[in-house]
């Protein structure tokens, strides 16, 4: 707080910006409160027609204001691309097969998917190139992945420490963990050597709020923390982190908005419906383990409290030494299995209630994110833009589908706020792409 010539304390920046988004989302709040139910119904609806009408045109042309994102095109290509396939959608043949041209032209001779024709390969870049043939879909757009070169890039790019680098003298961070790890995963090419340290990385990152950091040091951050999440998930050794630890963290970034902030005393934004939401549905069918942890913290309390002369005897029972050590017994016995984790993680799903409040980040998503001309923002006052469409309308079909037996069973019209038509396309958590083209690149790619 800052100190006033009276000696009272006055709000700081970060305060007032609180409560001017405050403000902001509260007013449409009370307003939707105030006007009659046929009015709401309008209010909730997703209007689809806008939102691929603005997607469909930035897919064709976007204006000179986008040349700061040169180095970023795979992104805009997957943010439009997945958005459009979440909507149900798909776009024409001609655009589809320009679209698998630029990305084969960004395709490195060595290895790896760059920014644009003849930039440094990138593993940011290579993971939205990937997510973006898989989501095209058909042999064309999944043969045209070089995975043998790719494979050599992900090796160039593992560091001792068990990092990865983005790219060539780049910077090393979870991030990058996760777009590798992911990639591998997906085009089944995911190994011992990719995987080995990864896990000793991203524990490291986990700081003291739960949370996950992009490096050891820093802030826990919800976009790195969905990254280590997941990418623990897919090496198996997801057990390893403080599950309940990261679960508080996670479930107390969704504030009185009803959205989710990315960290810590920050505003909230739309995109982290994805990062953080998602991290919550990963967390959701992790509850076996986290019931685990819970109780062998539990039980090693009690009976340092009961018994204290027996401390020493006790030493590596706490939840994290016998994770680790469960979890090294399992990878003998089945390191050959890093490629199928990511598809049994869909086939055994098993419904479990959500840890978060689904209803009411749909409510954030519709009413103060969503654009009635189409596409999606950050939040109330902010523009518009293909990121935040894309993780947005991501965030929303987890929150449809937390309720549901099967990954993707349609979820009853309780659940789903708004008109029933608002449901879009489940996703596969652990990558977002939707279910059925990971299925299809499952198949193709364990063919080879």
């Amino acid at each position: 707080m800052e100190a006033s010539a009276a000696g009272t304390l006055s709000p700081t920046v970060s305060q007032r910006d609180q409560w001017i988004v405050e403000s902001q989302v509260f007013h449409i709040y009370q307003l939707f409160a105030a006007i009659p139910p046929n009015a709401r119904s309008l209010m909730l609806e997703l209007q689809r027609e806008k939102h691929i009408e603005f997607l469909s045109k930035g897919l064709r042309h976007l204006g000179s204001a986008f040349s700061v994102l040169d180095a970023s095109r795979p992104w805009l290509c997957y943010w439009i691309i997945h958005s459009i396939a979440l909507l149900g959608e798909s776009i024409d043949d001609e655009l589809e097969d320009n679209t698998v041209d630029f990305l084969n032209r960004c395709q490195d001779p060595n290895g790896g998917y760059a920014g644009g024709p003849g930039q440094m390969p990138h593993l940011a870049t290579t993971y939205a190139a990937v997510n973006t043939l898989i989501t095209l879909g058909g042999e064309k757009s999944l043969a045209s992945i070089n995975r043998d070169k790719l494979y050599g890039f992900m090796r160039r790019m593992k560091q001792p420490n068990g990092g990865f680098r983005m790219h060539d003298e780049g910077e090393i961070d979870v991030r990058a963990c996760y777009t590798a790890i992911s990639v591998a995963s997906v085009l089944n090419i995911l190994d011992d050597e990719l995987v080995r340290n990864v896990g000793d990385y991203i524990l490291s990152c986990q700081t003291y709020e739960g949370g996950i950091a992009g490096e050891p040091g820093s802030e826990a951050h919800g976009g790195y923390t969905f990254c280590g999440l997941a990418a623990m998930i897919l090496i198996g050794e997801v057990n390893r982190l403080d599950l309940p630890r990261l679960t508080d963290w996670v479930v107390f970034r969704q504030g009185k908005e009803c959205g989710f902030q990315g960290r810590t005393n920050k505003l909230v934004d739309g995109c982290y419906s994805f990062w953080q939401g998602g991290a919550v549905v990963l967390l959701q069918r992790l509850h076996s383990f986290i019931d685990e942890q819970l109780a062998e913290a539990l039980q090693f309390f009690t009976i340092s409290d009961v018994v204290p002369e027996d401390k020493e005897s006790l030493a590596g029972t706490s939840s994290h030494s016998t994770c680790r050590i469960r979890h090294e017994g399992m990878s003998e016995s089945s390191s050959s299995d890093f490629k199928n984790i990511g598809y049994n993680f869909i086939n055994e799903w098993k419904a479990s209630e959500p840890l978060f409040h689904s209803i009411a980040l749909q409510q954030y998503i519709l009413l103060c994110s969503q654009e009635q001309d189409g596409g999606l923002r950050d939040k109330p006052g902010k523009r518009r833009d293909h990121y935040h469409t894309c993780y947005c309308l991501s965030g929303l079909s987890l929150c449809q589908y937390s309720w549901s037996k099967r990954p993707d069973s349609p979820p009853l019209p309780k659940v789903v706020m708004g008109p029933y038509s608002n449901l879009l396309e489940p996703i596969h958590p652990l990558f977002n792409v939707v279910l059925e083209r990971y299925r299809e690149a499952h198949k193709f790619f364990a063919g080879l």
